[in-house]
């Protein structure tokens, strides 16, 4: 199955809760984008503003730390009602980051950015719940999508299914109507799409729209005569 997950990044955080509250019925999870103006270079969001959204949603959280010092959050980010939290290979420390967040109860996912090889995660492939590709530098929304990841994200899917391991394989950056069957027909099953669904008029049938344009490249769709 497909998940959707809109980014907050792209929200109006005047009126978060609302935000989401429209996209609710077409998401599966809610990712949350935190920068800690040092990893990369932007600032957004902490466990304050996370907690007060769960008051508002009963979304599975999918926390993306792109933080140089994760571990120093991940029980804040728990408490603060976060379901899941990915920190960066590029960071280090990656088996004690992942470990440290599954002992905490969370769903631990690793990030990749987009100049990144492959072979930096193929280590972790199996101490991961989650492997996020970057389809764009992280740090801000709205940027184009980069192709070039496409044969790591295909790399990717073919070595957990090689393995038998069950990690989620989740793509973030430039998702929308048009890249969407590209990333799901490389392997991607949890889509990110920001400014393509917050930015919309309508941002529910944006998010909706996302999910059956790439539902028609998962294999064994029905195929358009």
């Amino acid at each position: 199955m497909l998940k959707i997950a809109p980014s907050v990044l792209s929200a109006d955080f005047g009126g978060l809760a609302e935000a989401v509250g429209e996209v609710t019925a077409e998401a599966d999870w809610l990712h949350i984008d935190v920068m800690d103006g040092h990893f990369v270079p932007n600032l957004t969001i902490g466990p304050p503003v996370v907690a007060s959204l769960r008051r508002h949603s009963g979304l599975f959280f999918d926390c993306h730390l792109m933080m140089t010092d994760p571990g120093a959050y991940l029980e804040a980010f728990r408490q603060a009602g976060a379901d899941g939290c990915t920190v960066h290979v590029e960071v280090g420390d990656t088996v004690a980051l992942l470990d440290r967040a599954k002992g905490l109860g969370l769903r631990a996912g690793l990030a990749i950015n987009p100049e990144t090889p492959y072979e930096a995660i193929d280590p972790y492939l199996a101490a991961a719940d989650l492997i996020l590709c970057m389809t764009v530098h992280p740090g801000f929304g709205g940027q184009s999508f980069m192709a070039e990841v496409l044969p790591k994200i295909a790399r990717t899917r073919a070595e957990l299914d090689a393995r038998g391991l069950a990690a989620e394989l989740e793509v973030d950056g430039g998702i929308d109507e048009e890249t969407a069957p590209l990333v799901v027909a490389a392997g991607a099953r949890v889509l990110v799409a920001g400014s393509a669904v917050f930015g919309a008029d309508r941002p529910w049938d944006a998010a909706r729209r996302i999910r059956l344009a790439g539902e028609k490249a998962l294999p064994g769709a029905p195929v358009d005569l």
